[in-house]
């Protein structure tokens, strides 16, 4: 199974109000695995950026003013991503983006879900964290993700802490009590209550692992 995992930097919210992509940063995975291939591009969007892009992700206008196109590399992007399965937090916006572009290139390319599967870890991380914050932050700090060298939005830093979210959301069992993590201090007395009726119904057996699962287990950290 061939995924990218992919972010982008905008000049703005809505392209709608006429905001174009400025950087995307995609990171390829083959059966779960980072294969070490990226595709990372900054883009001159001919127009101003906004101050509160600017202020999330720092790209600023003098920046850009000699970076290429996105219409020049559109093809090599989409040979890219064709055929494989997108990973994206809250898609619909990086999604509005990037059809878009494709779009400004007259170059008939249909919206990208006509050539690759799309997968929303936001959607995904609110069904597994109800009422929780579920910013690609708050996500990292939930899965213990280091993600100190985010001192700025960027496509393919991004990509890269989101593809560590995606397989320890996807890969590792969560606690009984995940829904609690960032609960009231009533929420925890709760939960602790339910842990006590739970486990008082069961005769907890402990099942040691064998070398061979051991040595495997050493092997799948490796």
């Amino acid at each position: 199974m061939r995924q990218i995992v992919l972010d982008t930097e905008t000049t703005g919210i809505r392209v709608d109000d006429g905001h174009r992509m400025i950087e995307i940063g995609c990171v390829e995975m083959i059966n779960r695995k980072p294969t070490g291939k990226h595709f990372h591009r900054y883009f001159n969007p001919e127009r101003e950026v906004e101050a509160g892009a600017l202020a999330v992700h720092g790209l600023s206008n003098d920046f850009l003013n000699d970076k290429p196109l996105f219409a020049s590399v559109a093809e090599e992007l989409m040979a890219f991503l064709t055929g494989a399965e997108l990973i994206i937090h809250n898609a619909p916006f990086d999604l509005s983006f990037l059809n878009h572009e494709f779009y400004l290139t007259r170059k008939g390319w249909k919206p990208i879900t006509h050539y690759c599967q799309v997968i929303d870890t936001l959607v995904m991380a609110r069904e597994r964290h109800v009422g929780q914050r579920n910013s690609l932050d708050a996500l990292c700090k939930r899965y213990n993700i280091d993600n100190s060298k985010r001192e700025m939005h960027g496509a393919l830093l991004d990509a890269h802490l989101l593809l560590k979210v995606y397989l320890a959301m996807t890969g590792g069992q969560s606690s009984f009590f995940d829904a609690f993590s960032e609960a009231t201090p009533a929420q925890s007395e709760q939960a602790a209550a339910v842990a006590n009726v739970v486990l008082s119904n069961y005769q907890i057996k402990v099942v040691a692992a064998s070398a061979e699962e051991l040595a495997a287990h050493e092997d799948y950290i490796a």
